[in-house]
């Protein structure tokens, strides 16, 4: 399992929503957590490895920042219900590596959600955590961070990206 980079069109995919609550779901949920760890991210959702399915997974750590299953959280077909008021925040992204721009979310949302096992659940997120539903979420359906930027910010990180790119061949 990789996570799949921009512009990679997978990315572009419109997720389905998990039908299946079984041991398929939970060892793809396992392994989503082992490559964000290996990666040092704060979320990934399944179609950053290619599986276009409603699941993400998001762990923004203790008090501390310190990472582990306790503080995870498996999201399935998520739904928001509630969003309000404004933050700026950097985001960057595990399939934009090495790329960090500013970007305006809600601050408050409130989102529906089944875990693992096909539990209904209901969370009220705020700050970096509501940033990470909204951004994991846009994987789902399709959207990366880096469209949220402004008009010039967004041609700046294209031309950025494109000559990065080349510089790899």
């Amino acid at each position: 399992m990789e996570i799949i980079t921009y512009p990679n069109k997978i990315l572009k995919q419109v997720s389905k929503p998990v039908e299946r609550f079984d041991d398929e779901l939970h060892k793809l949920l396992d392994d989503m957590y082992d490559i964000m760890i290996k990666h040092q991210g704060v979320g990934l959702a399944g179609i950053q490895v290619a599986i276009p399915r409603r699941v993400l997974i998001i762990d923004i750590g203790n008090e501390e920042g310190n990472q582990s299953k306790d503080t995870l959280i498996e999201v399935i077909n998520p739904e928001f219900l509630e969003w309000n008021g404004t933050i700026k925040d950097t985001e960057g992204c595990l399939s934009v590596p090495d790329y960090f721009d500013e970007v305006e979310r809600f601050a408050n949302v409130k989102v529906k959600f089944f875990d693992r096992y096909g539990k209904e659940q209901i969370m009220d997120a705020e700050g970096l955590l509501s940033v990470a539903f909204q951004h994991e979420t846009d994987h789902l359906d399709g959207h990366l961070f880096v469209e949220r930027l402004d008009y010039i910010k967004r041609k700046k990180f294209e031309k950025e990206w494109k000559k990065k790119l080349r510089q790899k061949k």
